[in-house]
């Protein structure tokens, strides 16, 4: 590989707290592989891996931004030491567009550090490796030094001369090896001009987990043992390092360190805190407050509380479980230097990378939507800006971003509040996408169904959510119709719109169709904008108010019933009276009404015309009009079956006057007059004896007759046929005597009642099936109270 110069803003480096700081910039590595190389002057390159890191203090990893960071000691290895207070050391970067690094460009780069404010002790808590160093002009030993310390002062009969060895003290035991085999394990120990230092990684064999103030706290109890002619030397070089002391709530993140290390003061009441620094990215936070830290600490206890999302840290977006969320970030250190009787001055730092656990984070739809302006606005979020918005689909269709922009979908980012983002989709009501619905009585439920397609982090993981937005406008206007009559026919003009889109016309209780209107003898014609109904006075459907002589007042109802749920929304009426000269209406309790116009000549006396049973009269009559009103069980009506109808059958007829004389042939002046009348009903429709009701929902069928075809067709409904039908009360369970018609009888609750019903008809095709019977107080058989005697047969 070549040596090559620097990409200008490639590598950003600093010295703090006698830390070697190197940071390389992720974008000039965008689709590269690198190498760091330690360049020691006199052995030459020596490539960085994780065990040379942790031995030889070095840390290599990454800041929350994806960066790749170095850091060192300025007491690690191939660092060039100029009397402990200049420090130099150079590293390799090599950079690769291969894995196997063939190829690759090296840059050189020297870094530099002045440092000469030691403390007497100075302990480094990294992320892979715990250092202490002690100046080596402390005086060797204390007159107030633990009995633990003492202990050691046997094993320095051992020591080799001219040679460091290292005593440690752990749970299993006492260890004394040398310095060549300490480095075996992972230790580094080494003297400068003025210091000792140790180097230890976490959890060896030799070290202790201890709990600190609620902090578990890794522990290497060692001491440095020299031997030279007359001087004895020992040094303390035990360190204690901070494992966990990270504690999450839903808004914050806390590291907790202990204000007092035991194994580090051994003299507590001499303790005094004398200064407490944080920082954040290696760089000292003057003023924590300002950035929404909180730094606090107490007798036992130092906090470093910060808010999730603070400057300084990154927040980064997260998929876990097909659920979205983000993760923070942040790299802090602490700086916390006391004094106490034994050490005078110590310098204690902990560099502590912390990333929070998985915080779901359910985006939320947004509902913007302007009803005035028919237009749907959603915002969706809220999201962190590595969060982008691929593809959508709305109901169900797949559009990718060009392709709904073409269609005319508009979709573009919002800024949100804390650096946050979302996306906003604006769709109009009367895109073919979206679902319509009718509604309530003249509203639309618009409904727009979005399936968003998501790409989360730098890693681009896919991340999908669905939502569902209404809207209910009243933008339907019910149609009005207008209803007027000629001296035949009544008329209703019903406005189209919305006809079998969202409503039907119902006849009744059936919808009422070109068959149905044809059937009925409607004529039916439409134009661009209404639908006009020519209903004759005698066809199906209409309704009689008021029947009278030569006078008919009549009503057609139409409902407008909801195509999906057939609910009646309003009724579309006409109502107009007529005058007619002749009619005959069957009603559906068995009335019949005619109004017979009898031209004879000679003229004859209205008042003397009458039916089979010559006692029933014309109510009503004038010169050549006669109207007559009489039940189908009454009169002299008979009664047969023809194919699916009954019908019945009655006459009119004229009481001749004769000439008084005995003469054969009889002589009279009046002409012979008769005139049949037919009512017909359909067999499967049965008659109620009884009033009709004017409610057009709840009337029965009406019959047809001869003289004018006539009939009305309104909601449909079982009707009990009593017609030729007779019915007894017997005495006893013989039948053999009875009681007379229209006597009260007296009966006890418990008392049975004996009742026959005979049907008086010649017809093989007739039969009698009693269904329900009851007993009124009144000739009202709808009258209440009522008891049953027989119900559903």
């Amino acid at each position: 590989s070549a040596l090559y110069v620097l990409p200008p803003g490639f590598v950003e480096s600093s010295c703090h707290s006698r830390i070697f700081w190197m940071k390389l910039n992720k974008f000039l590595l965008q689709g590269k592989f690198f190498q760091l190389e330690i360049n020691d002057p006199y052995v030459g390159p020596i490539l960085l891996d994780e065990k040379l890191a942790s031995r030889c203090g070095y840390v290599l990893s990454e800041d929350v931004w994806g960066n790749p960071v170095f850091r060192a000691s300025v007491l690690g290895c191939h660092v060039a030491n100029e009397a402990d207070e200049l420090f130099s050391l150079t590293v390799n970067i090599k950079v690769s567009s291969f894995s196997s690094m063939r190829a690759a460009v090296t840059y050189t780069y020297p870094m530099y550090c002045s440092y000469s404010s030691w403390a007497s002790r100075e302990i480094v808590c990294e992320e892979n490796y715990m250092e202490v160093s002690v100046r080596t002009d402390v005086p060797a030993v204390s007159n107030d030094y633990t009995v633990a310390w003492m202990s050691a002062l046997p094993e320095t009969q051992n020591v080799a001369y001219q040679l460091w060895q290292l005593m440690f003290v752990s749970p299993s035991g006492r260890k004394t090896i040398t310095v060549s085999d300490a480095a075996k394990l992972g230790y580094s120990f080494n003297n400068t001009l003025s210091r000792v230092y140790l180097r230890a990684p976490y959890h060896t064999n030799e070290s202790d987990v201890s709990v600190v103030s609620g902090v578990n706290m890794n522990m290497v109890t060692s001491t440095s043992m020299y031997r030279q002619r007359w001087l004895l030397l020992l040094i303390d070089t035990t360190v204690s390092c901070p494992v966990d002391g990270i504690s999450f709530t839903d808004t914050t993140l806390t590291w907790t360190v202990p204000s007092v290390i035991p194994t580090l003061v051994v003299q507590e009441s001499t303790f005094l805190s004398k200064t407490i620094l944080m920082g954040v990215d290696g760089r000292v936070i003057v003023n924590p407050e300002e950035k929404s830290y909180l730094l606090e600490h107490n007798e036992t206890h130092i906090g470093i509380t910060v808010p999730i999302g603070a400057e300084g840290g990154k927040l980064k977006s997260s998929i876990s479980g097909g659920v979205y969320g983000v993760i923070y970030s942040i790299d802090l250190f602490l700086e916390h230097t006391w004094t106490d009787a034994d050490w005078q001055t110590t310098k204690y730092t902990v560099i502590k990378s912390i990333t929070t656990p998985f915080m779901p984070q359910i985006p939320t739809v947004i509902n913007n939507t302007l009803p005035e302006e028919r237009l749907f606005n959603v915002a969706f979020g809220h999201f962190l800006p590595d969060v982008s918005l691929v593809a959508i689909a709305i109901g169900n269709v797949p559009f990718t971003l060009r392709e709904a922009q073409h269609h005319g979908f508009k979709i573009y980012e919002t800024p949100f509040s804390n650096r946050m983002k979302g996306f906003v989709l604006e769709v109009s009501f009367d895109d073919p996408y979206v679902l319509k619905e009718y509604v309530n009585r003249n509203e639309t439920k618009y409904t727009l169904l979005v399936n968003y397609s998501m790409s989360v982090g730098p890693e681009m993981t896919p991340y999908y959510h669905s939502a569902e937005v209404e809207c209910v406008v009243a933008d339907i206007e019910l149609p009005e119709a207008v209803g007027y009559c000629d001296e035949e026919n009544l008329y209703l003009v019903i406005p189209t719109f919305g006809l079998h889109r969202y409503w039907n016309l119902y006849l009744g209780s059936k919808p009422l169709n070109r068959h149905v209107a044809l059937t009925n003898g409607y004529l039916a014609a439409t134009n661009s904008t209404h639908l006009i109904l020519q209903i004759p006075l005698f066809a199906m459907g209409v309704i009689y108010e008021e029947v009278s002589f030569q006078k008919i007042k009549a009503r057609f109802d139409v409902a407008l019933r909801k195509v999906r749920t057939t609910e009646t929304l309003q009724m579309f009426s006409v109502r107009c009276n007529f005058n007619s000269s002749a009619f005959i209406i069957c009603h559906p309790d068995g009335t019949i009404m005619i109004s017979a116009q009898m031209k004879t000549i000679p003229a004859i006396d209205m008042s003397k015309t009458k039916l089979r049973d010559s006692s029933c009269k014309p109510r009503e009559y004038n010169e050549e009009h006669a109207f007559f009103k009489f039940h189908v069980t009454t009169c002299g009506t008979s009664v047969r079956f023809e194919g699916d109808h009954i019908i019945y059958e009655n006459e009119i007829s004229y009481e001749k006057e004769t000439l008084p004389g005995q003469s054969i042939p009889t002589i009279t002046r009046d002409p012979d007059y008769r005139l049949t009348v037919l009512c017909y009903y359909r067999a499967k429709e049965t008659l109620v004896l009884g009033a009709f009701a004017s409610d057009p929902s709840t009337s029965p069928p009406f019959g047809s007759g001869t003289m004018v075809p006539r009939s009305n067709i309104a909601v449909y409904r079982r009707i009990r046929q009593a017609l030729n039908v007779v019915s007894r009360v017997s005495k006893d369970e013989s039948f053999t005597e009875f009681y007379e018609p229209n006597v009260a009888i007296i009966k006890r609750p418990v008392e049975p009642v004996f009742l026959e019903v005979e049907l008086q008809d010649e017809s093989p095709d007739a039969e009698l099936y009693l269904e329900n019977c009851w007993v009124t107080g009144s000739l009202d058989f709808n009258s209440t109270p009522r008891w049953n005697i027989t119900v559903d047969g």
